[in-house]
């Protein structure tokens, strides 16, 4: 049984499309149908397994369509195409994480690929959502997710205007970004390609950038205290956060505050953890509109 892994787009979602890899494309290529057996754990536990007939189309590449994706499946999670000759069907599987996890605001039940999910960020209407959009999107995303991107470039991306009330707009979205703790400023460097590097390679030109990780943390399934089953990365305005940890850049540290802060959260009993680790830092309860 020949199969291949990869992890799905919002499209392909969106779409009620799966892309066939190459190796398996002549095999399908030319049927009015092909039989699709989706196997499944439904929010990570329940067995499921569905089946039904899919269409192939050629845009550009090969793709069955009609597929009905799960609804918790998100985009970045990983599936496996196979192949299976004897009983003449497609099987498309998702593989489930231990613990379900929430990746800044979105659970998720399956294996997923990080850097998927950061460029497939949506990114709202906000001032700022256009520029974690910039940084996620247009940036270089690292393998765990985190993503880095030039600030000097970030008027050429953004949408948000030239001139004074443009440079305004820009500099109150990254301001708040930073008070978040969504990005961090750090200092990188760019490669004879012209590849961003970060930490800075010695003897390479530096460039201020900003550092995008992904919020990682435990979630729980709905019907448990805190669950609802889906997370919600969309642009909820007008709310407050709760203090959070979040991941620092390499070599970065948290300030004596930020751990002032967060040991008054825990005596508070207002978050839940140890002490603060090394290369992480607090970010405080903040309202976000």
């Amino acid at each position: 049984m020949r199969s291949r892994q990869f992890a799905l787009v919002r499209a392909d979602l969106e779409d009620a499309v799966c892309p066939v890899p190459d190796d398996l494309a002549a095999t399908v290529a030319g049927r009015d149908s092909v039989t699709v057996v989706i196997e499944h754990r439904t929010l990570g536990l329940t067995p499921a397994r569905e089946s039904f007939e899919a269409a192939t189309v050629q845009e550009p590449g090969l793709q069955l369509t009609g597929i009905a994706w799960p609804a918790d499946v998100r985009p970045g999670v990983l599936v496996t195409v196979a192949w299976r000759p004897s009983e003449e069907y497609v099987v498309v599987r998702t593989t489930a994480l231990d613990e379900p996890l929430r990746v800044d605001g979105v659970d998720y039940y399956h294996h997923y690929d990080p850097r998927v999910i950061t460029r497939e960020f949506d990114p709202g209407v906000s001032n700022r959502g256009q520029v974690l959009k910039a940084v996620r999107r247009l940036g270089r995303v690292f393998d765990d997710g985190s993503a880095v991107f030039p600030e000097a470039e970030l008027p050429a991306h953004c949408g948000l205007g030239r001139g004074k009330k443009g440079t305004f707009l820009l500099r109150n979205a990254v301001d708040q970004l930073l008070r978040e703790g969504y990005v961090t400023r750090v200092t990188g460097s760019t490669g004879p390609d012209g590849e961003l590097n970060y930490p800075a390679v010695d003897g390479e030109d530096r460039v201020d950038l900003l550092f995008y990780a992904p919020l990682v943390e435990e979630a729980t399934l709905p019907g448990e205290s805190g669950g609802d089953g889906h997370g919600d990365a969309g642009d909820r305005r007008d709310h407050w956060v709760n203090g959070f940890v979040r991941r620092l850049p390499p070599g970065a540290h948290a300030s004596k505050r930020q751990l002032t802060l967060h040991q008054k959260a825990l005596e508070k009993e207002q978050i839940d953890g140890f002490t603060l680790e090394p290369g992480y830092t607090f970010v405080k309860r903040h309202h976000r509109g």
